[in-house]
């Protein structure tokens, strides 16, 4: 187990802005190192801005220290070098989150109508959480305890923004719930964390289009930072290990945890109206071929 008092190291991939943007700082509120990584080098590089650089701050702002890497997550090249980084610079790392996905815009229409570059999304957001673990499982080892986090969605299990999402979503909670039973005997944990509707940028920049009635029908967002703050609490957690393997719904792991949102209110589980995620068997009895 990591010494007493030292501090987290962390990856977050993804994180120019969202979803990433908001664990990465919330783990920097733990006082951690935390690695950025995505594309954006200047905030005019994406239409809803962000940049590595500006996430990095925002983590040294809330006490911790954030170390900005570009990185195109379809480029295994780049992975690779982040990691011999991170070996080079401190030998370890605590939590890995895998968030970087290349989402692209809600467009009209069936899958077949639109671009086939949607389904790029199975090769970062899918095959990137692979690669990065791959990398990130030894450096995990070293400690005797780690963390390896997919973020999730409901999406894994109903309909959301088109079947490459789906694909993606339902995909890396197997990826982690394998992943767990080949870490487990090294005490490293790897499960998937379903956000609920996130106040994010693009979000923010989406809402902009509807009208009044149908942004007010929408149910209650959650910041990004409580997906982090949820991840803080469970590697500080002694039961760890009892949720490896599994996807779990960020509200209702926060509410064991006794997490709050950045505005002090509990963001509700929305497994009533889209449905839980699925019992993923991780056994350690051996298999027959």
């Amino acid at each position: 187990m990591a010494s007493a008092g030292r501090k987290l190291v962390a990856v977050v991939t993804g994180a120019s802005r969202g979803a990433g943007k908001g664990i990465a700082e919330a783990l920097g509120e733990t006082g951690a190192t935390v690695y950025v990584t995505g594309r954006s080098r200047r905030d005019e590089d994406s239409p809803y801005g962000g940049s590595v650089r500006a996430t990095a701050e925002g983590i040294t702002r809330a006490g911790g220290t954030g170390v900005p890497v570009v990185v195109d997550h379809a480029d295994d090249a780049a992975v690779g070098e982040l990691f011999a980084r991170i070996r080079s610079e401190h030998g370890r790392l605590d939590i890995l989150v895998n968030n970087a996905a290349l989402v692209a815009a809600p467009a009209p229409g069936g899958f077949w109508e639109r671009p086939l570059s949607a389904a790029d999304l199975l090769t970062v957001g899918l095959r990137s959480h692979y690669a990065a673990a791959w990398h990130a499982a030894p450096l995990l080892i070293a400690n005797e305890r780690g963390l390896i986090v997919n973020t999730g969605h409901y999406g894994a299990v109903s309909y959301h923004q088109g079947p490459a999402y789906g694909a993606q979503k339902a995909g890396a909670d197997k990826m982690a719930a394998d992943m767990a039973r080949e870490l487990r005997p090294y005490g490293v944990a790897a499960l998937s964390v379903w956000m609920g509707s996130l106040d994010t940028e693009r979000v923010r920049a989406h809402l902009e289009t509807l009208a009044p009635q149908q942004r007010a029908a929408l149910p209650p967002s959650e910041s990004p930072q409580f997906t982090g703050r949820v991840i803080a609490a469970l590697y500080a957690c002694e039961a760890l290990m009892e949720f490896s393997g599994r996807a779990v719904i960020g509200a209702e792991l926060g509410a064991y945890l006794d997490v709050t949102d950045i505005d002090g209110s509990r963001p509700r589980s929305r497994r009533h109206d889209l449905g839980g995620p699925p019992e993923l068997h991780h056994s350690l009895r051996p298999q027959a071929s």
